[in-house]
Order: C-alpha cells, then structure tokens, then sequence
C-alpha cells in the first residue's frame, strides 16, 4: 500500500520506518520545517496537491495540534482514507464527522496507537466497573511526558477519563486543573507531569482508606504508537471496510479482530 505522512518530525520518520517494515511503500512526506519531507509546505493546496500526486492510498497525519485541524479539513475532500493521530482538535470532531458524511470517506482516530494502551484502556474500563460497586474507592489519573510535549494532560488520559466516567456512576466531570480546594466527590482529577525525555506513563489510582490499587501502562519506545498507526491504516483502507464511510477509533480496530 503506497502511504503519505502529513507531519514529518520525529514521530513522522518512526511511522515511515514502521511502513516499510510492514511491506508499505511512503508515497510522500509532508511538513512545515523538516528539509527531508519530499514536500515542505504550509500551503493546504500544495499538500493535497502533493498527496493527490503520490497516489497515496491512504494518509497518516501525524503533525501539531495548531495544524491538525486545518490538515483534517483539507485532506478529507481527497477521499483518501485518513489516519489522525494528532491531539488537540477534539472539540471540533461533530464538524469532522459531518465532512467526512458529506465526502463519503473513512477518518480513524486515537490519542494513542499503542496495542498496550489499547488494551490498557480496557483493563481500565473493567477495574473501574468493579470498584463503582464499593463506595470507599475515591480515584484519580495521573501522566508524564517528555518536555517538548506541547499538549496537557495527554489524549491518552483523556481518554483513560472517559472510560472511567462511563464506568463509574459517582465520577461525572474532569478536573485537570491544580486544585485550590477541597475536590468534590464526583470531580475525576487528571494530573499531568512534564519532565526530561519520558516518553509515556499513565497512572489509574483506586484508593480507599485501607488499600490502594494502581494500574500503570509505561512506554518503553515509541516505536510501537508508529506500528500501530500503521495497523490503523490498513484497517482503514481494508477491502473489509468496503465502502463504509464514517469516522472510527481504534476501538473499532480492536472489535473487529
């Protein structure tokens, strides 16, 4: 499968290596800065243009939470299937979904490819319908990331909060912020450290005045987000997915398998 990466920074060579050790050719490499993308450029049309000429069959976009938006906006209209794994643009996924309706095409996103996080995340949603049963479990989410990451707290344990609010009838809202005062009992707080070159660690506390449990998921490289995002391009752009249209997770990866 020939494939275009939008966003070539570190991440963006990783998936490039993670392509070719699975059999893909890299159709085109498109960035604001980095002088070894084939196409470096901060003009949406000279992207599609390049995207459109590769003969890619599919795109993985892998950029900066100022660009990814504006990148989804014009990639959709190319019909070609779109893998997002840039953050920060959440808010605006009702309008996503209605372009990609209208254009007819298939997006996949995640805050996180990783197989281990994906798992993780259903590890998490289970302890977190067990422990709603006993009322003396208060619970928390806590992250740290490299320095240079721009966005806080992560997708991931955005993620991760979400799947405890679903789970969790006495947790109803999320608390990022540094708290102030006494936290009320339904505020789920999410904690986020920046530090040195970590490049991952999710943290998933039941504490009750007797114990504590801890669920923890570490990245070791992040070579596996790259394969991973990968995987999600050849869901995507599977015979399997016909001509289903529609926006996906990697939710829909893992209960297809």
């Amino acid at each position: 499968m020939r494939i275009a990466l939008v966003g070539y920074g570190k991440m963006g060579h990783m998936i490039a290596k993670a392509c070719e050790a699975r059999g893909h050719e890299v159709s085109c490499t498109v960035d604001l800065f980095a002088q070894d993308a084939t196409c470096v450029t901060s003009d949406h049309a000279v992207m599609v243009g390049a995207v459109r000429e590769s003969g890619a069959e599919a795109v993985i976009e892998f950029s900066h939470p100022a660009s990814a938006l504006e990148n989804i906006r014009a990639l959709v209209p190319t019909g070609i299937p779109l893998v997002v794994g840039t953050t920060g643009w959440k808010d605006s996924l009702p309008e996503v979904a209605q372009l990609v309706a209208l254009n007819k095409t298939r997006l996949l996103h995640a805050a996180n490819f990783s197989v281990g996080v994906n798992l993780f995340y259903r590890i998490v949603a289970e302890a977190a319908r067990l422990v709603a049963e006993f009322d003396e479990y208060d619970t928390a989410v806590f992250e740290s990331h490299h320095n240079q990451k721009v966005d806080s707290p992560s997708g991931t344990a955005l993620d991760i909060a979400q799947r405890i609010l679903a789970n969790m009838p006495s947790k109803t809202r999320v608390v990022s912020d540094p708290f102030d005062r006494k936290p009320e009992r339904d505020e789920l707080h999410v904690a986020s450290v920046r530090v040195g070159s970590v490049p991952g660690t999710h943290t998933v506390w039941f504490d009750s005045p007797a114990d504590t449990i801890e669920l923890t998921h570490t990245v070791r490289t992040r070579e596996g987000l790259a394969a991973g995002a990968v995987r999600a391009a050849e869901w995507l752009a599977s015979d399997a997915r016909g001509a289903a249209s529609g926006v996906f997770t990697m939710q829909d990866v893992f209960d297809s398998l």
